[in-house]
């Protein structure tokens, strides 16, 4: 008997193996179709707004309420996964992501009415907000999700390739959305091109969704100690609760400009949508070469050094918009830097969350760093329109100061967070000339590490 129950054991392990192999090809699958859907919906919301008359303000407020609506429904969806599974909140709360563009879009007929037409910037925020309250409700039970389906010595490979292949069709979606409103701009119907794209996103987003059904779910059993308050986590403070707080602080700093990107190619520099869409997707360009060496690196040394890496560099982008113009420039500098930047930190905040934080609480945790981040996209968002708006100065654009701001406020948080967190797994080490102490050291460490890096690179295989 023992022996038998020793087999049945073996098969359910070699099934389970399989399952995760087979789940992981269609995750894939499924975030291309999901990077398709946002590649035609969210990337457009900005223009979006301005094509409805938002002001610069109130397209601050369409991102900070966002931003803010998204973690309040992680609070929720963290507890959802007490009494349903995870496969059955993300189906749900997609569902329902679907229908709420159904108004979304209904605002471009409202358009040609003047009774609605001072109403509609204001629509744009309640029914965008919802929507990203339904992605907030799923989004712990995704993040939880892809943790039990990848093994964590194969994390970087995995979601370093995943979003290498998802965000080249989130960027042939996002040309083609701009080709398809450049189009109508010229014929004098670009909220008609915004009805289209918005459609074509819809249908992605459904075919997204029913490719996740057939995703393999592993169980998930939450013992009855695993919660904890928002309260107890900010009051702990540990390793993972700074890692959290450095997010928060960076998001904010980061939003005071990055949603004003566009309005100020828009509306400033006054690009046509083309123009717009290949700057905007140039980074994106540079986020898909450059994410296999992030990946490869994060799995043989960590984490803690990407985020060092990505602290640096993002200062440097809203630097650079202030002063430059051209498309190509533009192109070439800041689109390359965040590329890089962006790379090294999505990948590494996956990584190291999912290091840090047990299985059980992985759902909360992230609804809890969300939130935070939440607070500070909020906060930033709102205080960016606001200088935009309201800042009386004369020696230059208060666009331009608000990307002033935010580029010394990326620096300061890094220069304050980053010495404080520590790797959490085991890795490799790496021979640095400088002491990692003092924050400016480390600066010159990152360059020494990244010339070494890329010539062992040549040698062997990270």
């Amino acid at each position: 008997m023992p022996r038998k129950k020793e087999s049945v054991e073996v098969e359910d392990s070699n099934y389970i193996v399989h399952s995760k192999e087979k789940a992981l090809k269609k995750s894939i699958v499924e975030g291309s179709f999901c990077s398709a859907y946002q590649g035609m919906s969210h990337s457009y919301i900005t223009p979006f707004a301005l094509a409805l008359g938002s002001s610069s303000l109130q397209v601050g407020f369409l991102s900070s309420f966002a931003g803010l609506f998204s973690p309040i429904g992680q609070l929720f969806g963290s507890k959802l996964m007490e009494k349903y599974s995870r496969k059955s909140i993300i189906l749900r709360m997609s569902t329902i992501q679907i229908l709420l563009w159904i108004p979304i879009i209904s605002l471009i007929w409202l358009h040609s009415n003047d009774l609605f037409l001072n109403y509609l910037p204001l629509l744009l925020i309640v029914f965008y907000s919802m929507l990203f309250f339904a992605f907030g409700l799923k989004n712990p039970s995704f993040f939880s999700w892809m943790g039990d389906l990848v093994d964590p010595k194969k994390r970087g490979k995995y979601f370093s390739k995943r979003n290498k292949i998802n965000q080249s069709v989130g960027l042939v979606s996002f040309l083609l959305g701009a080709f398809v409103l450049d189009y109508f701009k010229t014929k004098g119907f670009v909220l008609i091109g915004f009805a289209i794209i918005f459609s074509l996103a819809i249908f992605f987003k459904f075919i997204s969704k029913e490719i996740m059904k057939g995703i393999f779910s592993p169980k998930l059993k939450l013992n009855k100690g695993y919660y904890f308050s928002f309260k107890d986590f900010i009051k702990r403070y540990d390793n993972f609760g700074k890692f959290s707080f450095y997010q928060a602080f960076l998001f904010f700093s980061l939003m005071i400009s990055s949603p004003f990107f566009a309005v100020y190619m828009l509306k400033y520099l006054n690009f046509n949508y083309v123009t717009f869409t290949v700057i905007s997707l140039s980074p994106v360009i540079f986020f898909i070469l450059f994410s296999p060496i992030v990946g490869k690196f994060s799995d043989k040394f960590g984490n803690v050094k990407l985020l060092y890496l990505a602290g640096f560099l993002f200062p440097i982008v809203p630097l650079l918009w202030i002063f430059i113009e051209s498309p190509l420039y533009l192109i070439l500098f800041p689109s390359l830097i965040s590329g890089l930047a962006n790379a090294a930190f999505i990948l590494a905040i996956n990584d190291f969350t999912y290091d840090a934080v047990s299985v059980q609480r992985r759902g909360l945790c992230v609804a809890y760093t969300s939130l935070l981040t939440g607070i500070g996209i909020f906060l930033g968002s709102i205080i960016g329109g606001l200088i935009i708006e309201y800042l009386p100065i004369n020696f230059m654009e208060p666009i331009l100061f608000s990307f002033l701001v935010s580029s010394l406020l990326i620096l300061m948080v890094s220069l304050f967070f980053l010495p404080q967190l520590k790797e959490v797994r085991k890795t490799e080490e790496i021979s640095l000339s400088a002491d990692l102490s003092h924050p400016f050291k480390t600066i010159h460490s990152d360059i020494v590490w990244f010339k070494n890096f890329l010539h062992n690179g040549k040698k062997s295989k990270v």
